[in-house]
């Protein structure tokens, strides 16, 4: 890992500015000569362990990343993250050249992937950043050692569920770390999390804070709890099988319904605005009440500040003006629009054509991410039945679904060449608010990325409880959230039905692969294709063994304790 420790160092690590109360604040991490003494601020690097997650330097959007050899646009553990669990894929599909992109959208990476080897090492600098902080400020305040804890935790997760068997400290050393197997980073997990839920008997024990909802502008918005911690073992024992080959269904159920039970709340109320529309030929002017549904409202400019807030347990904070980056909220929107779209109704009467905009963000429209048809028929099992030449704002009554937010205007269902009109275009995220009011910057939005949601728990347990022979739990689970979303209730449900949910409600959101593989549909003999899949048009099974990501080369290089996954050369 000697790529990665530009800033973190076992004997001298960071120099901080200070002054900062909150982690959306601008972090500034110089390296200086190891020989120097070095002083290293509690409040800053608590803010630099969660700024990890959502922003990949110090240095602005177009600054230096704290992963050499990767740019800062593209470095980011977010981006990162969902390339490796979307592009994979029967979701989203990317037509861009970049290094590592055609061989996701073709299950055809290796020991060498480019975009595998930031995540890898973005995770890593994330786990060392909590170790230095853990090492250096346990004592200083008991709940955010205990939030620091949990972030450690969460990017071991992630760092296992991609990798599998993986280097693992959790001490500042100069030693090389040895490598542990799932089951190990599993039982780790485990005892974190119980740990700072107050849930052993561990000596002086860090416990986080209550399970409660917060907006923009409450001192706790944007801090994990004990909902954060209560998600990830639901998700830690829903994989357990996938990760150890040992079910734990009735534990993943049981913290599921933890989440559930808590104060965290699904968003179920939609919002309106009145617009005056005006048409650009008569001139003749109009008003209507244009409603946004409880659904769109999580993926909008104003999520941290509306009724949306209330289903976020773990948000990457966003501010156009002060976290400002290319690879969260600005990426998911940005990379699934061109310009030929437009997500609100009412943009199209503007008469004044310099206030249109595509998607809430001025002049960034890159046309990369679309729809695979597979997403599509979630949706409409018979794509026949998705109609052609139509905006995204109409398309959720076609579907008798407010979460099908698709425009086929001038586009084909077929992902046929790199052309971003070959495939239905995604409209989920955008940076248009409620209200209309304006959002902190033209380029840089304010949408929040929601790494954890409360609708999660919901089909955590359904999935769970069909695991377990519970149909009528899991069918109402289910058809809660089918009913947030104006969705025909169902009067039965299979695992097939919930992994379709999956995708119905999550798409796009950076969880798709890991669905795969519990279900059975990933690598292997699986019997379930989708286009490209094996890098076939019609789609082919590729190799089990991809079901785990290889271990980067420069890091068995680096680390003589490290051993391939199997599978990779």
């Amino acid at each position: 890992m000697n790529k990665i420790l530009k800033y973190i160092l076992p004997a001298a690590a960071l120099l901080l500015s200070a002054g900062m109360t909150s982690c959306v604040n601008d972090l500034h991490v110089n390296p200086i000569d190891p020989s120097m003494q070095t002083t290293v601020d509690a409040e800053n690097l608590f803010n630099k362990c969660y700024a990890n997650f959502g922003l990949a330097g110090n240095g602005g959007p177009d600054g230096d990343s704290d992963v050499d050899g990767i740019d800062g646009g593209t470095s980011g553990l977010y981006r990162q993250m969902w390339n490796s669990n979307e592009l994979t894929t029967d979701e989203a599909y990317c037509g861009w050249g970049d290094e590592g992109v055609p061989t996701y959208c073709y299950n055809t990476y290796d020991a060498s992937h480019p975009m595998l080897r930031g995540y890898y090492y973005r995770l890593c600098v994330g786990i060392a950043y909590c170790n230095q902080y853990l090492k250096d400020f346990a004592g200083h305040d008991a709940t955010m050692t205990a939030e620091v804890r949990f972030l450690r935790a969460f990017q071991y997760f992630l760092l296992m569920d991609a990798y599998r068997n993986i280097p693992f400290a959790t001490a500042v050393s100069s030693e090389k770390p040895l490598q542990a197997s799932a089951a190990d980073v599993q039982k780790f997990i485990e005892d974190e999390c119980k740990a700072i839920l107050g849930e052993t008997t561990e000596e002086s024990a860090t416990v986080l804070a209550d399970a409660a909802p917060h907006r923009k502008g409450d001192a706790r918005w944007g801090r994990i709890d004990k909902a954060a911690a209560w998600m990830l073992l639901s998700r830690l024992y829903l994989n357990s099988e996938a990760h150890t080959g040992v079910a734990q269904w009735e534990k993943a159920a049981e913290y599921a319904e933890k989440v559930i039970a808590s104060g965290y709340k699904l968003n179920t109320v939609a919002s309106s605005k009145e617009v005056t529309l005006k048409d650009p030929t008569s001139g003749a002017e109009s008003t209507e009440t244009w409603e946004f549904s409880p659904y769109q409202m999580l993926f909008m400019g104003d999520n941290a500040k509306t009724s949306a807030a209330d289903e976020a347990i773990f948000p990457i904070l966003s501010d156009g003006m002060r976290t400002a980056s290319w690879g969260v909220s600005l990426f998911l929107i940005a990379s699934t629009h061109d310009g030929d779209m437009h997500d609100l109704r009412y943009d199209e009467f503007y008469s004044d054509e310099t206030k249109r905009s595509v998607n809430g963000v001025s002049g960034q429209a890159w046309g990369g991410n679309r729809a695979r048809p597979e997403l599509i028929k979630a949706f409409f099992k018979n794509v026949d039945d998705c109609p052609t030449e139509t905006a995204s704002y109409d398309m959720p009554f076609a579907a008798e679904d407010d979460r099908a937010l698709f425009n086929t205007i001038g586009r084909e269902l077929n992902n046929t060449s790199s052309n971003f009109k070959k495939g239905y275009a995604v409209a989920k995220f955008n940076n248009f608010t409620t209200d209309g009011s304006a959002t902190a910057d033209v380029t840089h939005p304010d949408m929040h990325v929601m790494l954890m949601r409360k609708a999660e728990a919901y089909l955590n347990a359904a999935e769970a409880y069909l695991h377990l022979g519970k149909e009528q739990q899991a069918r109402e689970y289910v058809n809660t959230l089918r009913d947030r979303a104006n969705a025909v209730r169902l009067d039965y449900v299979t695992l097939d039905d919930v992994l379709a949910e999956w995708s119905r409600e999550f798409y796009f959101e950076g969880l798709r692969r890991p669905q795969l593989i519990r279900f059975g549909k990933f690598g292997g003999k699986t019997g379930y294709n989708w286009q490209w899949k094996g890098g076939e048009y019609a789609g082919r099974d590729f190799d089990a063994y991809r079901n785990v990501f290889a271990i980067p080369t420069s890091d068995l290089i680096a680390n003589k304790n490290l051993k391939q996954n199997d599978g990779y050369k």
